[in-house]
């Protein structure tokens, strides 16, 4: 199967610093990849430059031709700002179709029912004319989640989604994302320190720290001296 993402011996930096250093890391299509490590380890440097914000400052970042042309849809960590925007769910997921739009001043009819078949996915359509700032947290990672269906079918980049959400809506969240998974087919990475959560769910775990302290299944990383000692020396 051919990678969507081939990452070879890659540093992600600024200003003469790397912080992150000699990755090796291949993202294949219906991959579920957990992306792990203290704060400061590079998570963040490391979704900029897959998303093609910052360029690799050495090796080799390879994204297949058809994932270019086709995006990828990306939920960053939400701020009390973003939270409490004032507009309705309908505009928040519309506005997933922006890169398809261009510079046309209103979106298309096809758009539009780009927009109405994700809300139907994400089960949030009779949310459509409700105050996204107005919605529980669940709810607002629904909205998003389907803004960025709008954007591509093919991946999603997840940063910190259960920050901040009730032990329920995050049971809810990791059950969403599992349907997209596994029944359509989602590519999925994940940053998030719910390590414990996460590794039921994931296929894939990458364990940074600047370097490359684990990348492999999550049922080894379980087993391995980085896993061990990150989850508290729970097995």
């Amino acid at each position: 199967m051919k990678p969507l993402i081939t990452c070879s011996h890659v540093d992600f930096g600024y200003e003469n610093h790397d912080a992150v250093i000699d990755l090796n890391m291949e993202v294949c299509p219906g991959d579920y990849l957990c992306i792990v490590g203290e704060n400061g380890s590079g998570k963040s440097t490391l979704i900029k430059g897959l998303l093609g914000l910052l360029k690799p400052t050495g090796g080799s970042l390879k994204i297949d031709e058809d994932l270019r042309r086709t995006g990828i849809g990306y939920l960053p960590q939400q701020t009390a700002a973003q939270r409490d925007f004032p507009a309705s769910v309908r505009e928040v997921v519309l506005s997933g179709c922006l890169s398809r739009r261009g510079s046309r001043p209103f979106y298309s009819r096809e758009e539009k029912q780009l927009a109405a078949e994700n809300m139907r996915r994400l089960g949030i359509e009779d949310l459509g004319r409700r105050c996204y700032r107005e919605l529980s947290g669940g709810q607002q990672q629904r909205v998003l989640i389907a803004r960025a269906l709008c954007a591509t079918r093919r991946m999603l980049i997840l940063d910190e989604p259960v920050t901040g959400l009730d032990p329920s809506a995050i049971q809810d969240f990791y059950h969403l994302v599992r349907q997209l998974n596994r029944e359509e087919h989602v590519t999925i990475l994940m940053v998030t320190h719910d390590v414990g959560n996460v590794l039921q769910e994931a296929g894939k775990v990458l364990h940074l720290k600047q370097r490359v302290l684990f990348y492999g299944t999550a049922e080894d990383y379980r087993a391995s001296e980085a896993g061990w000692l990150f989850l508290g020396g729970e097995r």
